[in-house]
């Protein structure tokens, strides 16, 4: 059953995602190279020689070298030792042992390497960590004399490559914490050299990716090793001293951003993750200004909002001690008449500003600070003359006048800067599913929320009623189409469950709940809430709504089963008092 929050706060962005996993486009082939992963099967390759070496063809008739040898008379050669393949026997067995192995590892098949597993982990971490005590000890021991601890930097550096290996192998997460080498992995956070920080924070964005297999409980597990070691505050360090400017240091804080990306998208974790100082420095980054939008600042953008989409607490932490809500404004300001290059990272990243700007909005502080910011004007404008800003501002606006503390004057301010022309302008027409679920969600929420008796209560009631009543006819039209389309749908989840012993019908519940809100239960729900306000306040709209409809059985059924699974009082308080008036 859909929650009553969801019925006024209307459907989430599909763009949300809870984990991030882009992998960082490196214009530099050095760099390239050491990022590629070590693999067990990995080995040193002759350069092949270029077209760009090869001698030019002067296309002379002339025949260089010694001439030919005579063509008749030759003795056999089953070989072909010189004129056939050019190799004696014993050489051509060494060869096509070669191409056998090279066939052997293009096929996965590994060949005198040891296998992944716990015994490997526990000599490599032992190795890890003597190579972290050897290079700390003459770092210590030979201070300002860099050539005499490289050596040692180099070996460190390959071994930190080598954890790369442990995301194929998830089932070794809960050994990898118990040895230590997690901590120690996070540790090199902090290491002097940003390229062995930089090589750390990669294996660890690698290791927390949402593509690794693994179990619930065992990437839980090495989370909270990852935190438990300072990881937040290391990743954050590392970000405050590597510069952009560099190409390895940009894809070193592409890495730090991958990580708190995947760390974000559960609530406990998030906000322990989710500092002011790291909310400060994302809305830094997206405010930069860059000729065009770069990994790293898309990047940034996606993160906030996962953070801000896992958390309440930070989405109250942004609208308050950050100022975030004024920011995210000021930034789609920029996109109210004109729109971003499709299919681009700027595209990404103004979807991704609209987003998070829509999950703080839900919160009475962030209401709050749309209002002072002038973000319903701007909203309004995006409506009327946007064009990819057009549909973002509706959702926009739906999460607005959804929630309960703080609503009313979101809608108050709605009525006052002339958003109800807009709103039914758009509702006369022909909307898309989507736009037609946002506009009856915002329709449901200004009914809620604004005060009753009061003039924008009444100009609101008019726009349903003016013109014969058009808007309320098609109110009931909607109601119908969205009962047939629920209604197919609950006859297949029926027959389904006669096929099926009733013991198996909770594992199916989930299914079969998200099967009726793509056939419509969503829009059904609202339409239903927004029937009875009308029932309610409205003799006229009443006898078309009863004429329409034949009775408000249906309707009254709809608002029961609401109630049942609303998740507060006062939600259950208002549609209770909605369905006394449907007797």
């Amino acid at each position: 059953m859909a929650s009553i929050t969801d019925l006024f706060k209307g459907p989430s962005s599909s763009s949300s995602s809870a984990s991030i996993k882009r992998k960082f486009n490196s214009h530099d082939a050095d760099r390239a190279y050491k990022a590629t992963k070590y693999s067990s099967s990995s080995s040193p390759n002759p350069k092949s020689a270029s077209l760009e070496d090869a001698p030019e063809n002067d296309n002379s008739d002339t025949e260089a070298g010694p001439a030919l040898p005579p063509t008749e008379d030759l003795p056999d050669d089953e070989e072909g030792r010189f004129f056939g393949g050019g190799v004696s026997r014993d050489a051509a067995e060494a060869l096509d042992h070669i191409d056998t192995q090279d066939s052997n590892d293009a096929k996965g098949i590994e060949y005198g390497v040891e296998k992944i597993d716990a015994s490997w982990l526990k000599r490599t971490a032992v190795s890890f960590e003597r190579k972290i005590a050897k290079n700390a000890e003459l770092r210590a021991k030979h201070e300002g004399e860099p050539a005499k601890f490289m050596a040692s930097e180099a070996e460190l550096d390959v071994q930190v490559k080598e954890w790369s290996l442990l995301s194929e192998h998830g089932e070794l997460f809960p050994l990898f914490v118990e040895s230590g080498a997690a901590g120690q992995l996070v540790g090199l956070l902090g290491h002097e050299n940003t390229d062995v920080a930089i090589g750390a924070v990669q294996i660890l964005s690698e290791l927390l990716d949402e593509d690794v297999e693994v179990d619930e409980e065992a990437w839980e597990g090495l989370a909270e090793a990852l935190l438990e070691a300072d990881l937040g505050e290391l990743v954050m360090s590392n970000l405050g001293r590597l510069n952009e400017q560099e190409e390895a240091d940009r894809e070193g804080v592409y890495h730090c951003l991958a990580v708190l990306g995947a760390l974000a998208g559960k609530q406990e974790v998030a906000e322990r993750v989710g500092t002011v100082q790291v909310l400060e420095w994302l809305c830094d980054r997206i405010r930069r200004a860059e000729k065009s939008v770069g990994q790293n600042k898309q990047m940034a953008a996606e993160v906030l909002q996962v953070l801000l989409q896992s958390s309440s607490e930070l989405r109250q932490k942004l609208a308050g001690e950050v100022e975030g809500v004024d920011l995210f404004l000021q930034l789609l300001a920029l996109y109210r008449k004109r729109d971003p290059v499709k299919d681009s990272l700027e595209e990404e990243w103004v979807e991704n500003i609209f987003d998070a700007l829509s999950c703080v909005i839900d919160e009475p502080q962030g209401k709050a600070a749309y209002l002072e910011a002038e973000g319903m004007e701007l909203t309004l404008i995006m409506l009327k003359e946007g064009g990819f800003s057009k549909s973002r501002a509706l959702r926009l606006l739906d999460h607005a006048v959804g929630g309960a503390d703080g609503t009313a004057p979101v809608c108050e301010k709605l009525v006052e800067a002339g958003g109800l022309k807009t709103l039914f302008s758009l509702f006369a027409k022909k909307p898309s599913e989507t736009t037609t679920e946002h506009l009856l969600g915002i329709f449901a929420g200004l009914l809620r929320w604004l005060p009753g008796e009061g003039a924008a209560r009444i100009r609101m009631l008019n726009k349903f009623t003016e013109k014969n009543c058009e808007k309320v006819v098609k109110i009931v039209e909607l109601r119908k189409d969205f009962a047939r389309r629920v209604s197919a749908a609950e006859e297949e989840i029926k027959l389904e469950r006669r096929m099926m012993d009733e013991e198996d019908w909770p594992e199916r519940e989930a299914e079969w709940l998200s099967r009726r809100l793509e056939g419509g239960l969503f829009g059904l729900q609202t339409t239903d809430v927004i029937i009875a306000w009308l029932v309610a306040e409205d003799k006229a709209s009443k006898e078309v709504i009863i004429d329409g409809l034949g009775n408000l059985a249906d309707v009254k059924a709809s608002l029961v089963e609401q109630a049942a699974g609303a998740e507060d009082d006062e939600a259950k308080d208002m549609l209770s008092t909605l369905i006394d008036f449907l007797q």
